[in-house]
């Protein structure tokens, strides 16, 4: 059932994707947190439809009282699967975040149009000292605007029980920003493995957790930040069946 349920999601995740791609077109003559509302609603809830209603993939939100009501934060996520990058910037109950993401997404044709057009942070990873400057650059125009950061700290994809390291990059944006970090946990890498055509259905769960004040010494921050992350991640990863014992691979 489940690879039927995936050839068919394909499909309409690619097709749909480009045709919406050229009838929201008109929403990049609009400022970015308008294009961001217009293009979370419809190719966000489009989104949401197949991967409910096609996949069979639900997803429940937990911890949303984490999040900050009076000030901008940023939100320190887990990140297992393509899902994160097709769900977080284009769902408007996290606020519609600025998400920092690698820049090969936006050579994407037409799709790659939409995260400049949203306001989403593009940098070329290879590009060291300049690709941070760039990166606290877009964070601290986004928080000016009033808009929250998402952030991946390890930089990439990791598959459940995997280890790799915490990228600095987070202690900076931390440090330079003066806002709180709100930890997200999740369990997307049991359902849809990196670079999986074949997905499985199931709920997956993002789990806000209690938020780091600003402030913190950024080292003892980041120390913190990753021990909440694994911790909630790999219960979750649990909880959705995966492994017991998640296994280490080293970092």
């Amino acid at each position: 059932m489940n690879i039927l349920r995936s050839i068919i999601f394909n499909i309409f995740l690619v097709v749909g994707s480009l045709f919406l791609s050229i009838v929201l077109l008109w929403s990049l003559a609009l400022p970015a947190d308008k294009c961001a509302v217009v293009v979370s609603t419809y190719y966000g809830g489009y989104i949401r439809w197949i991967t409910r209603h096609i996949m069979g993939l639900r997803l429940e939100l937990r911890g949303l009282e984490n999040l900050p009501v009076d000030t901008p934060c940023i939100l320190a996520a887990k990140h297992q699967s393509a899902y994160e990058t097709l769900t977080i910037p284009f769902t408007q109950s996290f606020r519609l975040p600025v998400i920092i993401l690698k820049k090969e997404l936006t050579k994407i044709p037409l799709w790659g149009l939409y995260p400049g057009g949203m306001g989403q942070v593009a940098i070329n990873r290879g590009e060291g000292l300049e690709a941070m400057r760039s990166m606290s650059a877009g964070c601290k125009a986004a928080i000016a605007a009033g808009r929250s950061i998402i952030i991946f700290p390890q930089g990439t994809r990791v598959k459940p029980g995997e280890i790799k390291p915490y990228k600095p990059g987070i202690a900076k944006i931390y440090r330079d920003l003066g806002v709180p970090i709100v930890p997200v946990a999740l369990n997307t890498g049991v359902f849809w493995g990196r670079n999986a055509f074949f997905k499985k259905s199931g709920t997956i769960v993002y789990e806000f957790l209690p938020a780091i004040p600003a402030g913190q010494p950024p080292l003892k921050m980041m120390e913190q930040l990753e021990q909440l992350i694994e911790s909630a991640s790999d219960k979750l990863v649990i909880e959705a069946g995966g492994p017991a014992l998640p296994v280490r691979t080293g970092g």
